[in-house]
């Protein structure tokens, strides 16, 4: 039966291409009707608090700034979990919050 097929592949070589192309012009077609996105987003709701104080050692700027600003943010409703790091200058407060809190309340 294979060699049926390959003789008959050989012998009607217009049939064939036209077949091939009909499909590879189907398959275009179809793939531009996908509703596909490239990149789900799979990252939690989030919103990061990002503060610079060039002036302040990471232990002033953990004091006076990353401290306060994750005492104020903890009254938010809805809110998971705050993580935050203090470095030289610099104070990144992440505040995380639950799946089914919109994003544009966050």
């Amino acid at each position: 039966m294979l060699n049926k097929i390959i003789r008959y592949s050989i012998t009607h070589k217009l049939v064939i291409g036209l077949l091939t192309l009909a499909l590879i012009i189907t398959g275009i077609y179809s793939l531009n009707q996908l509703p596909v996105d490239a990149v789900p987003d799979i990252t939690n709701n989030q919103v990061q608090v990002i503060t610079n104080s060039p002036t302040l050692a990471a232990q002033e700027v953990e004091r006076l700034i990353t401290f306060p600003i994750e005492i104020t943010m903890a009254t938010i409703p809805q809110i998971d979990e705050i993580r935050s790091f203090s470095r030289f200058g610099l104070s990144v407060v992440t505040i995380v919050f639950e799946e089914d809190v919109n994003v544009y309340w966050a």
